[in-house]
């Protein structure tokens, strides 16, 4: 393993659970995997199969169709052909053989699926007659997530899923022990970050012992808040009233969208006559219904907070998850604004990322919404999280201007549409425009719903200016700064030629000064190359001071 490792350690802060399950050896999944993967399934098919054969059993055993009728005849089906051939003892020993069966299949699946993680990767193998091997690189990891389904969190048991830059990249530990979820993700962290795993901290606290001591360390982990009180202050810095996430709710586009149907539906109803129209539409309708619930209930627990190693963002009441997000992952920001949404103040941060993870954030989007709706105060604050230096204090003034501002910056800031461009913009051509940091660019869009979207230069590939016929004709052109495919596009159109040319030149120099100075891909290098330094440093003073012969002894 010490081939693996990098060469100095930078302990966590706190005290933490040690596990050894990042000590480069292959190691096994949660022993009840297989229950939580396909077993639950498995025995609620049982389940249903022994309520339909609930009236056939009672007369195989007792001689009656009912509890409270007579004996009965047994229908012509499948068990009157097993009860009049005598082979109720051959299905039993087959039923009994199947079950045997799929236990040994999912008890040899749990056994050929294992997982190690090195200095370098973290890697799974799995299957029992077709192999397969992922492997995720450290080095671009974009995020871990911890998900606790319902049911597996009852056991005690989270789902560590590790978000690889790439297509369909992300590698998957489903189960680990809830608390060894929660350390392996702190030691992946520390790998990536260019530190080394400190093996030497405190150990957690012993597992429970007993049913009393079992029964209190679920309840303690369902009460327990999102935020690991090892890392961080389990306050969030966000707090998401229950009153603004339902109003906000029913201010959204969603909902507007399920009032028209149920109004066109109605009125359809009433004066055709038909009242299966009723009916007809009512999936969609629960479906809409069902998708603004789970909204609501996924971002009743919502928090966000700074820990060591990144942004932790959790969301979910019954069944949870809460991602890591390592610092220099944030490729763009939007920060936007619906039109109802404006009366009240209130405004939703999505980001782009360069991994899709499989576990649900708010209203069920894969992880991309990150404030689903906040204040003017709670903007400021996440992005002061998510962009340190972008929305530093410095930068307040900009980021002001980016969101509420409805003309060109103080200074000049923001270069906007010019007046030809009216005919394109009608109403936002005074919201349409850029404006340069010297750590990212700003594009601010939308006078009916407000817009603002924030690039990192470091995160940037690209940078583009596209002039099609009609903005020739107009000395207009387009401009697009290129990150990772996501929900965020960052394009900026109707401005005049000459500014988009500056934009062209200005933003590919900035991108390339900021990449080459860019080391938040292994954001505790810092602390590891300091490390042997200071230590030398005061041998050094401690040598000095022994051998002075001025010193009194």
């Amino acid at each position: 393993m010490s081939e693996h490792e990098p060469v100095a350690p930078v302990p966590p802060a706190g005290t933490s659970t040690v596990t050894d399950l990042a000590d480069g050896e292959w190691h096994r999944l949660h022993p009840a995997t297989p229950l939580f993967r396909g077993g639950l399934a498995f025995i609620a098919i049982i389940g249903v199969i022994i309520v339909n054969l609930r009236d056939r059993i009672l007369e195989l055993w007792f001689g009656y169709d009912d509890i409270n009728t007579g004996p009965g005849d047994l229908e012509a089906d499948a068990i009157d052909f097993l009860v009049r051939e005598e082979l109720i003892i051959v299905a039993l020993l087959a039923a009994l053989g199947v079950l045997l069966l799929l236990i040994a299949g999912f008890y040899f699946s749990w056994r050929m699926h294992t997982f190690r993680i090195t200095g370098e990767a973290v890697e799974v193998r799995s299957g029992i007659l077709f192999r397969t091997n992922r492997k995720g690189r450290l080095d671009r990891i974009q995020g871990i997530n911890v998900g606790r389904p319902f049911v597996p969190r009852l056991f005690g048991a989270a789902k560590l899923e590790i978000s690889v830059a790439g297509n369909d990249a992300n590698v998957q530990l489903a189960y680990l022990r809830s608390r060894d979820a929660d350390a392996l993700r702190r030691d992946i962290l520390l790998l990536a970050s260019g530190a080394r795993r400190d093996t030497a901290a405190s150990p957690g606290a012993p597992s429970a012992t007993g049913i009393g001591g079992m029964l209190d360390e679920r309840v303690g982990e369902l009460l327990a808040p999102e935020l690991d009180v090892e890392l961080t202050e389990p306050k969030s810095i966000v707090h998401m009233s229950p009153g603004r996430l339902i109003g906000s709710t029913f201010l959204s586009e969603t909902f507007i969208i399920l009032v028209i149907m149920l109004a066109a539906i109605v009125v359809s109803a009433v004066v055709s006559g038909e009242l299966f129209l009723l009916f007809a539409m009512l999936p969609g309708v629960i479906g809409i219904g069902g998708f603004l619930v789970a909204r609501i209930t996924r971002s009743l627990r919502y928090s966000i907070a700074s820990t060591p190693d990144g942004v932790r963002v959790g969301f979910g009441l019954l069944s949870t998850t809460n991602e890591t997000l390592p610092p220099g992952r944030i490729h763009s920001v939007r920060v936007s604004q619906p039109l109802l949404w404006r009366p009240f103040g209130w405004w939703q941060i999505a980001v782009n990322r360069a991994s899709r993870s499989s576990q649900s954030g708010a209203a069920g989007q894969q992880q991309t919404t990150i404030l689903p709706v906040g204040s003017l105060d709670d903007v400021r604050a996440v992005l002061g999280l998510l962009l340190p230096e972008a929305a530093s204090p410095e930068r307040q003034a900009l980021l002001e201007q980016g969101l509420l501002g409805t003309g060109p910056g103080e200074g000049g800031e923001f270069r906007v549409s010019p007046p030809r461009a009216r005919v394109l913009r009608w109403f936002s051509r005074r919201r349409n425009g850029f404006a340069l940091s010297p750590e990212a660019v700003l594009l601010r869009t939308g006078a009916i719903w407000r817009g603002l979207v924030v690039v990192p230069f470091p995160r940037m590939q690209s940078v583009s200016v596209h002039q099609g016929p009609l903005l020739r004709a107009l000395r207009l052109a387009s401009v697009h700064a290129h990150t990772v495919a996501g929900p965020i596009s960052p394009t900026l159109g109707a401005l005049d030629v000459t500014d988009a040319g500056r934009f062209f030149d200005d933003v590919a120099a900035s991108a390339l000064r900021a990449a080459q100075a860019d080391t938040s891909p292994r954001w505790r290098a810092g602390a590891v190359d300091a490390a042997p330094s200071a230590s030398a440093a005061s041998t050094t003073a401690e040598s000095e001071t022994a051998t002075d012969p001025a010193e009194p002894a």
